[in-house]
């Protein structure tokens, strides 16, 4: 019953989603996540060598290159499974999707980022390398728009009615979600550097395929 109560006027009523927007949490087998968390850790070390360490507040960001690298090929087979998986999942036409591309993130203490999107792909990605309590939650932001024109106030935050959603992650976390969808990093309240590693999909086809319009000549 969608409507609570009892009401003469009422045979019976449901409540049923549309739209919904979805995002995927996939957590690693332990014995998997040590050894691709050692190969990030090592490129990093790596990338990083000869740089002051992150002052209080700032963040770093690597090129987005990465999925290029040898090092992290065993974390990109994995992001790619996870993508078809997902593709599979939305019934989708059989189309290839690749990594366009992946960069690492090291938060400072106290380091935040923004509410944005990445634009131009289909699937975003990201995986916890290291999280700390006080650094270990992304949050996803409500795409419709419209809903915002007109917010009246709430007697409790539910599902139904909050702006925004907040999921908990640890190490070893993968979550794949569309590309549109906004989301942010609160600033990292622990006393230790959180280390992600960031990802964008699209399908290969699109400029010969899935970019033309899905209508007829005039």
């Amino acid at each position: 019953m969608a409507i609570s109560g009892k009401h003469s006027w009422i045979e019976n009523s449901d409540v049923f989603s549309l739209f919904p927007t979805l995002a995927w949490k996939i957590q690693l087998r332990a014995e998997g996540q040590e050894s691709i968390d050692a190969s990030v850790l090592g490129l990093l070390d790596s990338l990083r060598q000869g740089q002051p360490a992150l002052k209080t507040g700032e963040a770093w960001q690597s090129g987005h290159g990465l999925h290029r690298r040898e090092e992290l090929q065993e974390l990109c087979d994995c992001v790619r499974r996870a993508a078809a998986s997902v593709l599979q999942f939305l019934k989708t036409s059989d189309e290839t999707i690749e990594i366009t591309g992946c960069w690492a993130n090291l938060y400072a203490p106290g380091a935040a980022h923004p509410m944005h999107s990445h634009p131009n792909n289909y699937l975003s990605a990201v995986y916890y390398v290291r999280t700390w309590p006080g650094a270990d939650s992304i949050n996803f932001h409500d795409p419709r728009s419209q809903t915002g024109v007109i917010r009246p106030p709430v007697t409790e935050l539910t599902a139904a009615n909050a702006d925004q959603v907040v999921v908990r992650v640890r190490n070893g976390t993968l979550l794949v979600f569309p590309s549109y969808l906004c989301h942010s990093v609160d600033a990292n309240a622990s006393g230790e550097t959180r280390t992600s590693v960031s990802f964008n999909l699209m399908y290969s086809a699109f400029t010969e395929a899935l970019s033309k319009p899905m209508w007829g000549d005039d």
